[in-house]
């Protein structure tokens, strides 16, 4: 599959390694310049593109940038891409990075809802409560019992089973979190964020969680 990853931090670089590792055809992007990735194209043998090339073929496109930096991707990121290209949104809202974001603060629009509206795509909300360093190390066969399972949420069903197929892939269970209305379950401060825990326990976290924003993820 061809896959692009735009921002190539921890996730994004750890996502780079085992998706390369799985024989997927990857090119990855920041916001510095291809140069700047030789090191880890050398590594992993993908592809060091421009972000504005990153999603060019692309079949999955990850994006994976401070939520500061969503509005300042180049326009028509996905124009390239291929026909119902999954579009993977792993952001957070961090007011103290990314300083104050009206529409989610003042609104309630999600996160991944307000990171859509940028794209002019839908995105499906993965791996943004995962820990980074868990991808290269935590990754279990299916029926393991110690496989940690993913909240996903999407209003794209076939985009959403495009990504789940991908995270059982990469060696993980999933939990349908519902559409991206309902990501505030998944967002920082909820019992399911950061956790390590199977399918029941993902499930029960995001049954429990609370629409309020903690007072340490609000601007």
């Amino acid at each position: 599959m061809k896959i692009g990853i735009i921002g190539a931090g921890n996730i994004g670089g750890n996502l780079t390694r085992r998706l390369t590792a799985l024989g997927h055809d990857v090119s990855v992007a920041n916001s510095r310049g291809p140069q700047t990735l030789k090191e880890l194209a050398d590594e992993t043998g993908a592809t060091a593109v421009r972000a504005e090339d990153a999603a060019k073929g692309a079949e999955v496109v990850v994006v994976t940038v401070p939520l500061k930096a969503v509005p300042h991707l180049p326009s028509g990121l996905l124009d390239g891409a291929a026909e119902n290209v999954a579009v993977i949104d792993t952001g957070n809202y961090y007011p103290q990075r990314d300083g104050r974001i009206a529409a989610v603060e003042d609104e309630g629009v999600t996160e991944s809802r307000w990171t859509e509206r940028h794209l002019g795509h839908p995105v499906v909300k993965a791996f943004n409560g995962t820990y980074a360093q868990d991808l290269l190390d935590r990754h279990r066969p299916a029926g393991d019992p110690e496989r940690i399972a993913l909240p996903v949420a999407g209003d794209d069903e076939a985009a959403k089973r495009v990504v789940r197929d991908l995270i059982d892939e990469l060696g993980f269970d999933t939990v349908d979190a519902g559409g991206i209305d309902d990501s505030w379950r998944q967002q920082p401060g909820t019992p399911v964020y950061g956790l390590r825990a199977g399918v029941e326990a993902v499930r029960r976290a995001l049954a429990e969680a609370s629409p309020e924003r903690p007072a340490d993820f609000r601007a």
